[in-house]
């Protein structure tokens, strides 16, 4: 049986990194990032925009999840609301593959460093705090496993995932 693995959490908590961490831990494994769905200049956000980027979305999962080649499936994408992760849920064909999902969830201070230190780096935008940081706690509320990575190094985090997927 086949793993769908979905992992969200707010910006900047560490999504991509566990995922693709993630990935070097199992076998026949594919890692998709919602965020390439939607990498477009300017991100425009209209009612079409999101229907496109939800029917690649599963499009592309779907995909995955139906080659014989691949065992387990990584996704990671800011589904900050129940409704979302559950959109991307009825759009796919999950018969023969067993569903886990995680959030991941952070202190906001532990957040904040992570979030200014990419802002200096040049790879986030200032405004990322005010939008990243209300959704946190979004993600608790939410039907998924929550992995506290206020201290967890993505590696960790992945292992931790692979421990539950793969007792």
């Amino acid at each position: 049986m086949k793993n769908l693995i979905l992992i969200n959490g707010t910006m900047g908590v560490g999504k991509s990194m566990t995922g693709k961490a993630l990935q070097s831990l199992l076998p026949n494994c594919a890692f998709l990032d919602g965020d390439w769905c939607w990498d477009a200049r300017p991100w425009i956000v209209t009612d079409e925009t999101r229907a496109m980027v939800m029917g690649n979305i599963a499009f592309l999962l779907n995909s995955f999840l139906s080659c014989s080649a691949y065992q387990n499936i990584v996704f990671c994408w800011v589904m900050h609301e129940q409704s979302i992760l559950n959109a991307v849920l009825a759009a796919l064909n999950t018969t023969n593959c067993q569903v886990h999902k995680f959030s991941l969830l952070c202190a906001e201070q532990a957040l904040t460093t992570r979030l200014e230190k990419d802002i200096a780096a040049g790879l986030r935008a200032p405004d990322i705090l005010a939008r990243s940081l209300p959704r946190l706690a979004n993600y608790a509320a939410m039907d998924t496993q929550k992995i506290d990575v206020t201290t967890l190094p993505a590696q960790a985090a992945a292992q931790c995932i692979r421990d539950i997927v793969c007792p």
